[in-house]
């Protein structure tokens, strides 16, 4: 594709060097470039694309983007197609929606965000979806799934270039749906520039990334440009309610006033559009009644927890605007057995619970042990650490918490990427501390042994929650990426004392 097609709604302000040449990929890192490439350098957290601007050209780029001055780059490589732009990381968006032929005009695009729960909500949809007969595809926080194909995950919610590429396969495949969760950095970064939306979930916004936003404001707003013109596509045909929105959390109303398009709420606690009524939740599921615009029926669920009826009352509102019958809805949500490390239980014939969830945010772990502590008879033994280089005000707040609804809190290592994991428990410690609590804690950096600790203490009737990564296979130390799995760690902890059992 020719470059002067590539910059169609980019509106460059300076082009220099060779004017139109042929381009056979974009990238945003110089290490993929390519002979043919066009390279958009991005002023990124870390780095500064600018700076590598020449390794791209080495490495065959025919063409560069910035939206930094572009004279003395011209000046060095007079041959090479030169483009200044407004903003890169928008251009970015642009020039990867022209190269993959605006694969999300052929989609019927669906964008969750919030801060807990898009991937339950999204793994519902998408479960929703395939009951009704339809193929989707799924981009979020446990990976990228393109109908039944699986691929890893690099972010919820990749750069402009991966997933205009990710968008571009599945019209490729014949998949009409896609189901996106869309974080705020990906929001305040521009990561779905080029993508309009056709329905919009809002689940809830609680403290979290202060490292980047910097106060609570700022990331709801943020998460509000989700609900602008500015991200949904046009009125079409369908459906009629394109928004759908918790009015449990104190923002949900400011979401509502906001939104461009129709709307439904849905909560448990308040008059809502979509509500749940006489809800039994249990170690084995969760069932309600809930109360619709399109009428009334049961819902059964294996998933658990209060917090997972809000995401079921979600899932049903969009799988509503899709047409979905109310049978298909059923179907698709009693379908969904788990959705990877939210609250999975690791059952190795043990007389205990053991549980394993990404609760990372005060607001996550506060509901998962509300609900691990209406569920067992016995002593509720929580284990979890922080993640460093992230905000650290929510470190005092998940340990106040853990000891408050914990019996045993075992504080360990979660990824401490590039600060001193000891720092972080200390963190973490003060908020136990200043519980005034009378649970017990114990410290044990290990995250491994950590668990072990709390399956060697765990009595028949107790459980066991191990919190904060979920579905993660790895632990970030320094800037290293090691493998670790704390279902497997679990599991092998469990049959290693399960004699005793």
């Amino acid at each position: 594709m020719r470059l002067n097609v590539l910059l169609e709604g980019v509106e460059p302000l300076v082009t220099s060097g060779l004017t139109n040449p042929e381009i056979m990929a974009i990238c945003d890192d110089s290490r993929d470039v390519k002979p043919g490439s066009l390279f958009v350098a991005i002023r990124g957290l870390r780095s500064d694309g600018n700076c590598f601007l020449g390794d791209a050209v080495s490495a065959g780029a025919v063409s560069v983007a910035s939206d930094s001055c572009l004279e003395g780059f011209s000046r060095e490589f007079p041959d090479v197609a030169a483009v200044q732009v407004r903003d890169s990381r928008y251009a970015l968006g642009i020039l990867a929606r022209n190269f993959y032929r605006d694969p999300s005009s052929m989609l019927m695009m669906c964008g969750i965000t919030g801060t807990n729960g898009k991937t339950t909500v999204g793994y519902l949809v998408k479960s929703i979806l395939k009951a009704s007969g339809k193929m989707s595809g799924l981009i979020g926080t446990v990976g990228y799934e393109i109908g039944d194909e699986r691929l890893t995950a690099s972010h919820t919610t990749p750069s402009a270039v991966v997933l205009q590429g990710l968008l571009s396969q599945m019209v490729q495949r014949g998949i009409m749906e896609a189901v996106i969760e869309v974080t705020s950095h990906a929001l305040a970064l521009l990561r779905t520039a080029g993508c309009l939306f056709d329905i919009v979930v809002f689940t809830n916004v609680t403290r979290d990334h202060f490292d980047f936003h910097g106060n609570f404001e700022n990331y709801f707003n943020t998460k509000l440009r989700l609900f602008s013109s500015e991200l949904l596509k046009p009125a079409t045909d369908f459906p009629d309610v394109r928004a759908f929105v918790n009015l449990d959390d104190p923002y949900g109303e400011r979401v509502l006033r906001a939104c461009s398009v129709s709307a439904w709420s849905y909560a448990i606690d308040c008059h809502a559009d979509i509500r749940a009524e006489d809800i039994v939740i249990t170690f084995e599921g969760t069932s309600f009644t809930a109360q619709t615009p399109k009428g009334s029926f049961k819902v059964q669920s294996p998933l658990v927890g209060r917090h997972n009826v809000s995401n079921i009352l979600a899932a049903i509102g969009v799988g509503l605007s899709r047409g979905s019958s109310i049978a298909m809805i059923q179907d698709g949500i009693a379908s969904l057995r788990c959705v990877p490390g939210r609250f999975e239980k690791i059952d190795e014939g043990q007389k205990y619970g053991v549980v394993v969830d990404y609760a990372h945010t005060g607001d996550a772990l506060d509901k998962l042990l509300n609900t691990a502590c209406s569920l067992t008879e016995g002593r509720l033994i929580t284990v979890f650490g922080c993640g460093g280089d992230r905000d650290q005000g929510k470190r005092f707040v998940m340990g106040k918490i853990a000891a408050t609804l914990s019996d045993l809190v075992i504080v360990t290592s979660d990824n401490p990427r590039t600060e001193d994991p000891n720092r972080i428990i200390c963190d973490v410690v003060d908020g136990i501390v200043a519980s005034d609590s009378s649970s017990i804690y114990e410290v044990v950096p290990d995250r491994s042994e950590a668990i072990r600790a709390a399956v060697r203490v765990a009595r028949p009737g107790d459980l066991v929650v191990i919190a904060g990564k979920g579905h993660e296979n790895y632990q970030i130390v320094g800037d290293c990426r090691l493998y670790f799995d704390d279902r497997c760690v679990a599991r092998e902890a469990i049959v290693s004392e399960h004699g005793r059992i």
